[in-house]
């Protein structure tokens, strides 16, 4: 081939991957084993003391996950990834390697229930505070950053109510106070946003959700943008400073523009173990191969859906930036020009009850707590996912008593509709 990057759909199918060297095997095999042998005592050495590329033990480096890592970051357009147990894990390793105790992060108030309750809860435990910003005022997020402040943290399709945030406006505050702006990709995927390119610094995923595709497996990745600046800067030690693990190696200096990434493995996933089964990487991998595809069909599935709701006489508003009325719909064009993702929720006009019993009398719609699958999914957000939350915390995250969120998946949307308008029938 030339020299040409090649095309979203062929990286995906394509990138990280290769036929298997000892058997020719053509898909990617599961290298379902904790350890690998070394060539001889020098070989290990080098291979501990970073000196080499290689596999040690599949908690740190694994060849099936390696192909996961491959190909989310050229997808991305990243320098390089780690592909991790989970989402929640790749938000932890990810804040590991830039927060010390005492530190400070600002987040979007637009965001996944589980990870408010994490920066909200489990993050106190290591000493890190979380200050919250108005998704859609990013003046708000520069308002909140002190002196103590390491990341901006953000989702590019926020969960549940599918808001498309302004990345380029958060990256200019990020940029102006020489802090990392990390992106949570989970809903849009690279098909449809690559933040990269609107100036992210780091991405994350729960590939359990698109990435796989298929509700069967659990995963998450991290993505080093390459694009921070960590030499020199003491704010960032993990990066920046000698490592007392590793000779005194400084990983910015050693790694140059994939130090974010070595610092993830080599610090966080090496001690704290959240490591990814390979069989799930493998999973994971078949289900990527089909994301250009599988993310095309679920947003225009979802803007049939989403323009059918809004016209219901049940249903007291619809929040899918896909529509033209919603006042996200000029940044959807801007950001996502393949469409607005498959995610949406909508309030109904009897309240908290008639959210309960919609999601109870569906037939089609799956009733559990994912997104991304094949299948359509539902749920109720504010007796669910959002439950911890407080009242003014639900309705800011977009999760109020009324609120019911939908996953559209990749049936005929006639048959959603059908399945959606018995249920408010009933």
């Amino acid at each position: 081939m030339t020299d040409r990057l090649p095309g979203f759909n062929t990286l995906a199918i394509h990138a990280g991957a290769a036929p298997d060297a000892s058997t020719g095997a053509r898909a990617t095999p599961i290298y379902q084993t904790t350890s690998f042998v070394f060539d001889d005592v020098d070989h290990a050495a080098s291979l501990f003391g970073l000196q080499a590329f290689g596999n040690i033990y599949s908690r740190i480096t694994n060849p099936t996950n390696a192909v996961l890592e491959e190909r989310i970051a050229a997808l991305e357009g990243g320098t390089a990834a780690l592909a991790v147990a989970s989402g929640h894990a790749a938000e932890f390793l990810t804040m590991h390697a830039l927060m010390q105790p005492g530190d400070e992060f600002v987040a979007s108030n637009k965001l996944y229930g589980g990870s408010i309750n994490q920066f909200n809860h489990s993050y106190k435990n290591f000493g890190w505070s979380v200050a919250w910003a108005d998704n859609d005022d990013p003046a708000s997020f520069e308002a909140a950053i002190t002196p103590r402040t390491k990341a901006i943290f953000c989702e590019s399709i926020a969960n549940p109510g599918g808001v498309i945030t302004d990345i380029k406006a958060l990256s200019e505050v990020a940029k102006k106070h020489n802090i990392p702006l990390v992106v949570d990709n989970t809903m849009a995927t690279p098909y449809l946003i690559r933040p990269f390119e609107h100036g992210a610094d780091i991405v994350v995923h729960s590939a359990t959700k698109f990435l796989g595709g298929h509700g069967n497996s659990i995963g998450g990745l991290i993505v080093d943008g390459g694009s921070f600046q960590w030499a020199g800067d003491a704010r960032y030690p993990m990066m920046s400073q000698p490592r007392p693990e590793y000779s005194g190696m400084v990983l910015a200096e050693t790694f140059g523009n994939f130090g974010f990434a070595i610092a993830c493995r080599v610090l966080g996933l090496r001690d704290l173990g959240p490591s990814l089964s390979p069989f799930n990487a493998f999973l994971i991998l078949n289900g990527i191969e089909t994301l250009p595809l599988r993310m095309q069909r679920h947003s225009d599935n979802a803007l049939v859906v989403a323009k059918h709701l809004a016209q219901h006489e049940a249903v007291a508003w619809v929040s899918y930036p896909g529509l033209e009325t919603d006042r996200y719909h000029a940044l959807a064009k801007r950001y996502t020009p393949n469409g607005a993702g498959a995610v949406f929720t909508f309030g109904l006009k009897g309240g908290y009850e008639a959210g309960v019993k919609l999601v109870s009398n569906l037939q089609l719609f799956s009733h559990l707590a994912n997104i991304g699958d094949t299948r359509s999914l539902v749920i109720h957000p504010a007796s669910t996912t959002h439950r911890q939350l407080t009242d003014a915390q639900k309705s800011a995250a977009g999760a109020g008593p009324e609120v019911v969120r939908l996953s559209i998946g990749l049936e005929d949307p006639a048959d959603l509709i059908e399945d959606l308008d018995g249920a408010l029938r009933a």
